[in-house]
């Protein structure tokens, strides 16, 4: 029988599916009810045969094409990439009654014939299969005899280059679709970044008016933090209060906890650590053996184990209800990943805590791995600004001045969801027992910091920088004269912790950059240049200067009881008391995402141009311009290609090539041709 990829797509009459269809159906797969943004979806995937759909991991993806399969003739056909997952839901699909079942090259032939052949049959109502089956001759002989009514694409960030698993299986995925134009296609993803979502449009071959709803990313239930450290021990007592704070102790914990380490060798440094201290600790990472890693993941599920400490390559497939706590020993590479980890928290809806540590090291070190590559290969250019730019975004997260809840809430574009402040994230609490910070000295200060990174620009790294600016003797300063000149001691005052802390602020901006090679040195950046020049006026919350780290190595300040008492009334879910709730700070825009309404605006009438023009010329987005240089364009608002150039990313050959079409957009066509 010929392949379905280059024969007729069978013919599948438009149901009419009504709103007592849907819950009939609701019920039937076993919930009472939606989840906020569920039954949005499947009636838009119902209505315009097209829908991306972002939600967070554990965030109900799965039934916006589970429910639609029960509802529509024939066999539903989903392409997932974890043979974990597959097993799992549909285990639990048999079970409430519905005819599922997945193909995978795990499966024994005689049993994978007998499925192939309850599918061919019309036996099966939902079918999963791993993007690597699409290949398979016998698969293809299966499909082009099937009526099938929705194709659903799980985690289809996996067909994007920027995404977090790029799968080059999944890029079969669009001619597949091109040869079933009758069947409705909804694309699932947990990582939602724009130029990832406009990706995942143009490859599969969508149309780029593809409605897209992002939703399901407020998880106020979780208590998130981010803290630098100056030590191990400074970590591991952090680490240790959280556990604590989260769990209870070790001999009776009340959950467990999950904790990310940056390496393979970190995992097990940190189990032995964490056992010596009472907890039930296991380690996981890539590098295990596969019973190694079966047989913790197993103890972990199974509560054998209170602490789990590994690397990213744990995660996938991982829904034990009672984890309290995420640890990040170290920034993971974006928001994105770091939203998925920290999301593991917290699933049955009570109250679970996110600890974000970092250091001074981290920027140097995540550069230097950037353009390191995986194979020690020189890196593209454009992949590594990508990736730089990902982690920067985590970055300026991370030291941002507003609710870390709506923050992340603005990155993803889920407005809806907004808190207006959390009340119980760090920022939150520090916003509340402080009040506004005000920084009359902000432009002096940082033009004096910049001046002093001008001067070691291209020749040390950020110490040097710090021990210039604070006039602390440095044989490297006193050996090139640079302790002679006027900039030494300039903000002699603050402390080189402090100053650490602003010049770190300064990368995330743009500012500044690091080279990429094991001893990184400090670049002062064109913009970084504007801003010191006084050209630029700079937008940035300088570091809080009462966060002073003590030689113990541990902050001196604390929430004060008022604060907490708060927070503690706000988890607890007790009405607000408007006349003490506390004024949250809106700083300028210190990350992706901060954007006015008028700005967003004009964000995505960008994107919807850069789409359009990669179609255009069969380019990814990303060759027209990163999210970074919309977000910037957007804000900047040129009016021409002269001020074009000062937005992040655009040199002469990319304004030469894209400038009129991206100053149209900004400007109206009338007054660009004017």
């Amino acid at each position: 029988m010929p392949a379905c990829i280059t024969v007729r797509a069978l013919a599948i009459p438009a149901p009419v599916v009504t709103q007592l269809d849907l819950h009939s159906g609701l019920r039937a797969l076993g919930y009472s009810e939606f989840r906020p943004g569920q039954e949005r979806a499947v009636e838009t995937l119902l209505a315009h045969k097209r829908l991306l759909y972002v939600a967070p991991t554990g965030g109900g993806k799965s039934l916006v094409y589970q429910l639609p399969a029960m509802l529509l003739p024939g066999t539903t056909l989903v392409v997932s990439p974890l043979i974990a997952l597959m097993q799992d839901q549909v285990t639990q699909l048999v079970a409430r009654g519905v005819a599922a079942t997945f193909l995978a090259s795990t499966i024994g032939g005689e049993e994978l014939d007998k499925r192939l052949r309850a599918a061919a049959g019309g036996e099966i109502r939902v079918l999963y299969v791993a993007p690597e089956r699409l290949s398979n001759s016998s698969f293809r002989r299966l499909l082009s005899g099937l009526q099938c009514p929705l194709v659903a694409v799980d985690e289809a960030h996996c067909i994007s280059e920027w995404g977090h698993d790029f799968r080059p299986e999944y890029m079969q995925i669009g001619a597949l679709l091109s040869q079933l134009p009758q069947a409705r296609v909804l694309a699932c993803t947990a990582t939602a970044t724009p130029i990832v979502r406009d990706e995942i449009i143009a490859r599969l071959g969508l149309a780029s008016d593809t409605p897209q709803i992002v939703h399901g990313f407020a998880r106020p239930n979780l208590v998130l933090r981010a803290a630098e450290v100056v030590s191990g021990r400074d970590s591991d007592a952090r680490v240790d209060e959280l556990l604590h704070e989260a769990l209870g102790s070790p001999q009776a914990p009340h959950g467990s906890a999950i904790v990310y380490s940056p390496t393979r060798a970190g995992t097990s440094e940190e189990a032995a650590r964490l056992s010596k201290g009472g907890w039930k600790a296991g380690y996981y990472h890539a590098g295990l053996d596969g019973a190694q890693r079966e047989q913790t993941q197993r103890r972990f599920m199974e509560r054998e184990l209170d602490v789990i400490v590994a690397t990213n390559a744990f995660g996938m497939g991982i829904d034990r209800s009672d984890v309290r706590a995420v640890v990040h020993l170290a920034p993971p590479a974006s928001v994105e990943a770091y939203y998925q980890e920290v999301g593991r928290a917290g699933r049955d809806g009570e109250r679970a805590y996110g600890l974000l540590l970092t250091s001074a090291s981290d920027m140097p070190l995540r550069r230097r791995l950037i353009e390191g590559g995986s194979d020690g290969e020189a890196v593209d250019a454009a992949v590594v600004e990508h990736k730089w730019g990902l982690f920067l975004e985590l970055m300026r997260w991370i030291e941002g001045g507003s609710c870390r809840h709506d923050a992340i809430l603005r990155y993803f574009g889920d407005q809806e969801e907004a808190l207006g402040g959390c009340g119980q994230c760090d920022v939150c609490v520090s916003l509340a027992q402080r009040g506004p910070e005000l920084q009359p000295d902000l432009q002096l200060v940082v033009r004096k910091a910049l001046s002093g990174v001008a001067r070691v620009h291209g020749r040390f790294g950020m110490t040097a920088a710090v021990k210039l600016l604070k006039g602390a003797k440095d044989p490297r300063l006193e050996r090139t004269g640079l302790d002679a000149v006027r900039t030494f001691g300039v903000l002699g005052s603050e402390s080189e912790e402090w100053l650490t802390r602003l010049l770190r602020r300064m990368v995330t901006a743009g500012w500044i950059l690091f080279s990429g090679d094991d001893r990184p040195v400090i670049l002062l950046t064109e913009t970084g240049r504007g801003v010191m020049e006084g050209r630029v006026t700079p937008e940035l919350l300088l570091p809080d200067r009462s966060l002073v780290v003590a030689k113990s190595g541990r902050r001196t300040t604390r929430p004060r009881a008022a604060a907490a008492a708060a927070v503690a009334q706000r988890v607890a879910g007790a009405p607000r008391s408007w006349s003490s709730e506390p004024t949250l700070e809106r700083t300028p825009e210190a990350s992706a995402g901060m954007l006015d309404d008028a700005t967003l605006e004009l964000f995505e009438a960008l994107r919807a141009h850069r789409l359009a023009v990669a179609r255009e010329q069969a380019v990814p987005p990303y060759v027209v311009a990163s999210d970074r240089t919309l977000r910037d364009i957007a804000r900047l608002r040129p009016r021409n290609q002269d001020e074009l150039l000062g937005a992040h990313g655009m040199g002469p050959v990319k304004v030469a090539r894209y400038g009129q079409g991206l100053l149209s957009v900004v400007l109206g066509e009338a007054a660009v041709s004017a």
